[in-house]
């Protein structure tokens, strides 16, 4: 009868190749990703001063959002709210052909986000590249 201890191994698992599938997975969705410039418009958000505002030139386009989602370019009501006829009267303004000019976003506090969307989104795409959204001061918000 034999009794000496039998030497057993210990159970060992090998790693080597589940860290190189994963760092092959790393590698891949590395090079996979999609590197796209998501902003495309350069909105330059305001800032406070106590200066006085400063007016704008009687060429400047102006599109302004009611409560009710309705547009306003420089001041003329449009018939509806589509993005077609909103195109469509920022091509017939005076201001349409300065691509480069400043365009004013003015939008009531309680209309709807994806108006203001909208909104950017055709001047995006009509080739406007800064946008200024207006705010009003609490003296200028306050008065009638």
């Amino acid at each position: 009868m034999n009794l000496k201890p039998r030497r057993t191994e210990e159970p060992e698992i090998n790693v080597t190749s589940l860290i190189d599938v994963v760092l092959l997975l790393v590698v891949f969705f590395m090079l996979s990703s999609n590197f796209t410039a998501e902003g495309r418009l350069r909105i330059r958000l305001p800032q406070a001063n106590n200066q006085a505002p400063e007016r704008a030139a009687a060429d400047a386009l102006v599109v302004s959002v009611s409560a009710t989602g309705a547009y306003l370019v420089n001041g003329r009501e449009l018939v509806n709210s589509s993005p077609d006829t909103l195109r469509a009267a920022i091509l017939k303004s005076s201001a349409a052909a300065a691509r480069t000019a400043p365009v004013t976003i003015r939008a009531d506090g309680r209309a709807s986000h994806q108006s203001v969307v909208t909104a950017m989104d055709v001047l995006g795409h009509l080739g406007f590249t800064q946008m200024n959204v207006a705010t009003l001061t609490e003296t200028q918000a306050g008065s009638p």
